[in-house]
């Protein structure tokens, strides 16, 4: 990308078509976030009816909304306008005039990202220039309110006493207008009040103490939740209240109490799937929620909130900012290399660069094509917290000086067709050129976590690698390759599944025992004796390549030896063919009230509390 300094003025006298192409290119957005924010908002009927299929199916399809109406608005540029025969004066004019289009826009920030979008779409790489581009905001989302008399606030603030504090939860709760009744309101505003004290402790409430809570709430899967801060004196405590179906489709119950930053991560990890939330300022939600988590970057808040291309561009503009500011080198990543992909990082940047590989060795049967289906089916499935979510880009430049030799020789060894190293711009300045990468998130590979794990950390480490593989099964997802390596550690210790090139879902595998030998012969074959279909799967068949080490074994068979069992995979895939959707909640289960109380009933009784907890 080549950085002119941008044309202030025109360079020639506007013929009107710059301000119709502008108006066109706003009219395109505009339809865009109307139909993106009423999906959205339609959610919280969804919720309510418990139409858990009718949420995923919505989830799905919102991802897919800005590529065609981007689509649309090219088409009619070129249409309408000849757009891509237009000279570059005119399109110097077209930007200026959008610019002026969004001075009072409530999306701006969006509006120039979809901008991008489009131009692009439309222009050569050649003329992605400052001038005709968004490169950096030109509008400002500082302080952006919506003043229509009847719109609601981006967040209310409440003012409770120590008197008045349950009234006020239960006025916050109430202010959400859920069509269903709760089960219990009373026992949940006992639990959340109780949580509430745990929480802050002894202190004294000072001048400011109040309530912020987000006007609309956030739903995902078969959740809906409520978002604020407590404010008192310096300190803020963000909080968040889950509310689940206490009977399907009957009665609502508020689940949880979750408190302070890390929790917070948690539920916004970029390992789930994104929120639905009916938002008319998107910058004033991302303010807020950052508030909440300032280790957020922006980027990742704006893709939580189901607005992955704006989370696309602003992670970009992050990159490009540390390139400049950094003067480590690629490399190629550490770890066992791929048979699918090369991946690669820049150490002082917490993320990874994968590029498919035009060959595969054997025993790997697979296309390009095949690859970035299943990248799109995670992109578009429910994650679960276990899948790390991947961003996708065409055209990456890179400098060659900050690459290392081996990593240029890897690259044009292994993706010849994806690599050009040029002088593309003419300016000696030499790029690798990147025709498709993803770039996720860098966690520990699994493997290498356990090799140097204590062994109170292979211990969490093993378990969490089996609440991996079931939490991916709840969503019906079988994760194919299950080796270590094939999984990561985040920061939080949480294992999270990164290879899928060999995924599935679980519907879509027959799940068999290996036969019994019929004789001698069979019994002593060296060979696979049995036919084996393209889609079967013998779940024993995973101890040889998985429980080589006594330690891992140990830990493995006493809690998830169930894994080895053709009868585990196959109770589920009939449990989710039959249109059960799987709770899988985004915090621990002693988070849970309903398992606190069971907790409290056991000690009470004198029994063991441990087991109401882990149920």
């Amino acid at each position: 990308m080549t950085h002119n300094p941008p044309s202030l003025f025109p360079r020639v006298l506007d013929d009107g078509r710059a301000y119709a192409i502008a108006g066109a290119l706003l009219e395109g957005f505009n339809r865009h976030y109307r139909l993106f924010r009423e999906t959205s908002a339609a959610a919280k009927q969804r919720f309510e009816q418990a139409d858990w299929h009718g949420q995923q199916r919505a989830q799905r399809e919102r991802i897919e909304f800005y590529d065609v109406r981007v689509e649309e608005a090219a088409e009619r540029l070129q249409t309408e306008f000849q757009a891509s025969s237009l000279p570059m004066d005119t399109w110097q004019q077209v930007k200026l005039h959008y610019i002026g289009l969004l001075v009072n826009h409530h999306q701006p920030e969006l509006a120039e990202t979809f901008f991008n979008s489009v131009t692009t779409k439309i222009l050569h790489h050649n003329y992605f220039h400052n001038d005709f581009i968004f490169v950096r905001p030109a509008v400002s989302t500082e302080y952006i309110e919506n003043d229509e008399p009847a719109a609601a606030p981006t967040y209310r603030a409440y003012y409770p006493t120590p008197a008045t504090l349950r009234e006020t939860l239960q006025r916050i709760v109430h202010n959400f207008q859920l069509a269903l009744p709760f089960e219990d309101f009373q026992r949940d505003l006992d639990d959340v009040l109780e949580a509430l004290r745990r929480q802050l402790g002894d202190v004294r409430w000072r001048t400011n103490f109040q309530i912020q809570v987000l006007s609309s709430m956030f739903f995902r899967n078969k959740g809906g939740y409520i978002v604020g801060k407590i404010v008192n004196g310096f300190h803020e405590t963000s909080f968040v209240l889950p509310i689940l179906h206490a009977q399907e489709g009957q009665s609502l119950a508020i689940d949880a109490a979750l408190f302070g930053e890390e929790e917070l991560l948690l539920l916004f990890s970029f390992a789930r799937a994104y929120f639905m939330v009916n938002m008319e300022i998107p910058a004033a939600y991302v303010q807020f929620l950052r508030s909440l988590m300032p280790r957020k970057p922006r980027s990742e808040l704006y893709s939580a909130l189901g607005l992955q291309k704006q989370g696309k561009n602003l992670f970009y503009r992050d990159f490009l900012y540390h390139q400049r500011h950094s003067g480590d080198k690629f490399r190629i990543a550490p770890g066992i290399k791929g048979m699918v992909m090369l991946v690669f990082d820049l150490p002082s940047f917490p993320f990874v660069f994968k590029a498919i590989k035009d060959f595969f060795p054997a025993p790997k049967e697979t296309t390009r094509e095949l690859v970035q289906g299943k990248y799109q089916l995670v992109k578009t499935h429910d994650r679960v917290g276990r899948m790390a979510d991947t961003l996708e880009y065409s055209n990456v430049a890179f400098p060659r000086v900050r690459f290392e030799d081996a990593l240029v020789q890897e690259l044009l060894h292994h993706c010849p067709s994806q690599v050009e190293i040029s002088d593309r711009d003419g300016d000696g300045q030499v790029e690798v050129i990147l025709k498709h990468v993803y770039i996720e998130r860098r966690m520990i590979p699994l493997n290498i976590y356990l090799q140097e794990a204590t062994p109170q950390q292979l211990e969490h480490a093993v378990i969490e690698y089996g609440n991996a593989i079931k939490d991916l099964v709840a969503a019906n997802i079988f994760p194919g390759d299950m080796l270590w390596k094939n999984f990561g550690v985040t920061r939080h210790g949480k294992v999270v599944f990164y290879d899928y090139d060999e995924i599935e879902y679980l519907t879509d595998c027959n799940f068999r025992r290996v036969p019994t030998p019929r004789n001698e012969e069979e019994e002593m074959s060296g060979e696979i004796w049995y036919h084996v279909g393209p889609k079967d799967v013998f779940p024993e068949t995973f101890e040889p390549f998985l429980l080589g080490n006594a330690s891992v074994r140990e830990v493995f068979m006493k809690h998830h030896a169930d894994l080895l069992d053709a009868d585990f995979w196959n109770t589920h895939k009939q449990r989710i063919l039959a249109g059960h959707v799987h709770d899988v909640f985004p915090y621990e289960p002693h988070k849970r009230f309903i398992h606190q109380r069971a907790a409290r009933a056991a000690a009470e009784a004198g029994t063991d509390t441990g087991a109401a907890q882990r149920g």
